[in-house]
């Protein structure tokens, strides 16, 4: 009898690639959809349930007839001003399933989908549209918001590349790049602290990336920012062959963080196996294996949204399942986050699923990055051109946002080689 030939899931398999690609389409397009969604009084549950309906319906699309697990790799989260972590409040709970958008506050959008194990996740803020921005012109401290978290999103990107990838010029040039120590965890906190203190914010402490694996959003390796006092070390350093999913946190207040009162209502499973003692608690599990595997999921996805707030109760107290607390900032003030997936690879860094970028020309603010070190990196371009592809480049009016704005097409070509 043949042996069975083990499937190599790293990313020198270009099927695992292409499942990647595949989920961070439909992330993409579903954010674009929620984006539209988030007006004035609108719902944040309506919006949540549609988010996560049309995850369903893009997702069945795919791989149609595949016997390969496929599904949500994170539910439709959608976060006021003042929340950090993702939110996502339940129609059993009457207050908060009344909680609503207001006109001008900076609410983050979170989701994703899996292929195969393979999850996309993407995070996005935006200004929910106003009498403040009702001309798609973002003034005062929002603009100094999300231009700061962007360019530190772009600088964290930069800095994660590993040493001497793209270095250019002579073998021995070369060879001296990749010589060099990767930027530790504590020079990327400084850098990015300079980033955002340009734009009069802070990061929010405690902001972590992490290894992506197959199954696994929280992998061996990760990456903490503006750690707070109590502990919360990074681990490890991002690689080739690599996919992480990337987030950036900042505030308009100290950074510092507090945990609300709020139920906690999304969950993921953990590695540990209990012999639960109660029949309801069983059976709660039952259904987020058959579910949602290892993925994050929302109490409000389980058939009986009553039950599943009794089952997991024991599930959590034995440390079967994860609970996300809801965390906002301390002081209350206004908060972006996002949120990208992205792959290393020998040619440098593929932004599978990423958040827009801003249209600086809507954005007005006096306040700009004028650090000689940090302009330098982000001049750097996060993977080398592979081919003949200069004439799609924009123009734009800040070198940093040229470089992202062609980084698209050098993308394409650096995941063909893989």
């Amino acid at each position: 009898m043949a042996e069975e030939v083990a499937v190599d899931y790293t990313l020198n398999n270009p099927d695992t690639l292409t499942k990647y690609k595949t989920a961070a389409q439909i992330s993409h397009k579903v954010l674009e959809a929620v984006v539209g969604w988030c007006l004035e009084d609108e719902k944040i549950l309506t919006i949540c349930e549609r988010g996560d309906k049309l995850l369903g319906e893009e997702i069945a699309k795919v791989y149609k007839g595949k016997k390969i697990s496929k599904g949500i790799s994170h539910p439709t989260t959608v976060s006021p001003s003042t929340y950090i972590t993702p939110y996502t409040p339940l129609s059993t709970d009457a207050e908060e399933a009344l909680t609503s958008l207001k006109a001008n506050e900076p609410v983050k959008i979170q989701l994703g989908a899996q292929i195969d194990g393979f999850g996309t996740i993407v995070c996005d803020t935006i200004i929910v549209p106003g009498e403040k921005n009702k001309d798609d012109k973002l003034l005062g401290r929002e603009a100094d918001l999300l231009l700061a978290i962007h360019y530190a999103n772009e600088l964290l990107l930069r800095l994660m590349i590993p040493p001497g990838l793209l270095a250019a010029g002579t073998d021995e040039e070369k060879k001296k790049a990749a010589s060099q120590k990767p930027v530790t965890q504590s020079k990327m906190t400084q850098l990015l602290e300079k980033v955002v203190k340009s734009y009069g914010c802070n990061l929010v402490e405690g902001t972590t990336s992490w290894l992506f694996e197959r199954n696994e959003i929280e992998g061996k390796k990760k990456i903490v920012l503006a750690p707070p006092s109590d502990g919360g070390k990074g681990e490890g350093v991002p690689e080739i062959g690599d996919v992480w999913g990337v987030e950036m946190g900042v505030s308009l207040g100290t950074g510092k963080i507090k945990t609300l009162e709020n139920r906690p209502t999304l969950h993921r499973r953990t590695t540990i196996t209990y012999q639960l003692k109660r029949p309801s608690s069983r059976q709660t599990l039952s259904e987020i294996v058959k579910k949602f595997g290892t993925f994050p999921f929302s109490l409000r996805q389980l058939e009986d949204e009553r039950a599943a707030k009794v089952g997991v109760v024991e599930c959590v107290r034995s440390n079967v399942l994860r609970q996300y607390e809801v965390v906002a900032d301390k002081d209350l003030a206004p908060v972006a986050r996002v949120l990208t997936t992205i792959a290393i690879t020998k040619n440098g860094l593929i932004r599978l699923s990423a958040p827009s970028a801003p249209d600086e020309e809507k954005y007005k603010t006096e306040k700009k990055i004028t650090d000689e070190e940090i302009l330098k990196i982000l001049e750097q371009p996060l993977a080398r051109s592979t081919g003949a592809k200069g004439k799609n480049k924009k123009k734009k009016k800040k070198p940093a946002k040229k470089v992202v704005a062609a980084e698209e097409d050098e993308d394409e070509d650096s995941s063909d080689e893989e």
